[in-house]
């Protein structure tokens, strides 16, 4: 039976979005990494490539031989063309709204972050995030009329009430405020989620757990966030709500959270909490970097705050850890910069309660993007919008 031209089109285009699909998320990539990747054959994907050269939708890069120790000449890599679309990440933080302007070739064009009071309510927020966003613009001379997407990344529960058993739940009141100002700015497509799930996302594409195919990530910050890597994909959850560590309950009896549980993780380890405890104890610490800072140097007291706070971290993980297998564990936030006097006992804690006799390999490590990790993932997420498959393996050349 003979083709009809329309179904061989709509064969050809599947194939090229599945091909773009791969350059979004991955960056540039060689063409034997591209035909592993999409599973086209040779000639259709040279033939595809041709044609998007041709058209001015991706362009080729000629290899960068400077300290190149391989065998052989490094291959030209396709990737999309800078100048032919721009992203936009946004994470609209509780104290900090962070932005990064990034091309559909993966490079950053401006970057910036800005306070942002505690009490505001949605549209002032979403207000600044937009002022931000223009500054920018203005101050690197970016033209946003190639602007294809926006990703913005909110603090907690993002998502409402499921839309069914097995959907990722539709956003929350506050979440439409902010993405439905900033559509209407901007009138581009607007993908939001949780603010730390999307810096596991960050990591997973580009960062500290990129070559493995599930991870952990933990943020913790002004509040405990987190984001699962699963076979590759970010895990949203059937109500949108999947990695919230931050609100597993330690404490049945505990305090009130603002979640409606008691003794959330969070209210236990946020480092206001852990600034009290060090008060508590007479030792005065002036604010979260301070308490990063001596705890680094070892000053007993915020040592032993900080030991214990992260060893109730570790036993919450080592229940996530025991359900995904996880081949990393990646700590984010402010009191990630504490390096080992914050990875070592969550590390022991893990050891000693996921299953000890596994003879598993876990790397317990430190997040790649800090602070911007949120930001980054937006941009992720806005480049995978019309993307279905998993993660791409990390690039073997």
């Amino acid at each position: 039976m003979i083709e009809r031209p329309d179904a061989m089109q709509r064969v050809r285009l599947a194939h090229t979005e599945v091909l773009l699909a791969q350059l979004r998320s991955a960056g540039p990539l060689s063409r034997a990494e591209l035909i592993r990747l999409t599973g086209l054959s040779r000639t259709t994907l040279f033939d595809i490539i041709g044609d998007l050269i041709a058209r001015g939708v991706v362009v080729e890069r000629e290899p960068a031989l400077s300290g190149h120790r391989g065998r052989g000449r490094p291959s030209t890599t396709v990737s999309l063309n800078p100048s032919a679309g721009r992203i936009v990440g946004i994470d609209l933080g509780r104290a900090t709204i962070t932005v990064i302007v990034a091309t559909l070739g993966h490079d950053i064009l401006a970057r910036g972050s800005r306070p942002i009071t505690l009490t505001a309510g949605p549209v002032r927020r979403a207000n600044a995030a937009i002022k931000l966003i223009d500054d920018l613009v203005q101050e690197h001379d970016i033209d946003l009329r190639a602007l294809e997407a926006i990703g913005l990344g909110l603090p907690g529960l993002v998502a409402g009430r499921s839309r069914s058993a097995g959907g990722s739940g539709s956003p929350s009141v506050a979440a439409k405020q902010v993405s439905t100002r900033i559509q209407d700015r901007y009138g581009v497509a607007v993908v939001t989620d949780n603010n730390s799930r999307l810096a596991a996302l960050a990591e997973g594409t580009w960062g500290a757990t990129r070559d493995v195919r599930d991870a952990i990530y933990v943020r913790w910050s002004d509040g405990v966030g987190g984001g699962l890597i699963v076979d590759g994909r970010l895990a949203r959850g059937a109500n949108g709500a999947a990695g919230e560590i931050g609100h597993v309950s330690v404490e049945p009896d505990g305090d009130p959270c603002p979640c409606g549980g008691r003794g959330c993780l969070e209210l236990l380890i946020r480092p206001s909490a852990l600034i009290e405890q060090c008060a508590r104890r007479g030792v005065t610490v002036a604010d979260p970097a301070d308490l990063v800072a001596r705890a680094l140097v070892g000053e007993p007291i915020v040592s032993d705050v900080v030991r214990h706070a992260a060893t109730l971290l570790g036993r919450v993980l080592s229940g996530m850890v025991v359900q995904l297998d996880p081949g990393k564990v990646a700590i984010g936030g402010t009191l990630a910069h504490a390096g080992e006097a914050v990875l070592e006992p969550v590390r022991t804690a893990i050891g000693q309660l996921a299953i000890p006799g596994h003879t598993r390999r876990l790397d317990v490590v430190t997040a790649q993007f800090g602070d911007e990790g949120g930001a980054l993932g937006a941009v992720a997420a806005a480049l995978r919008l019309n993307m279905s498959e998993p993660l791409p393996a990390l690039p073997t050349a």
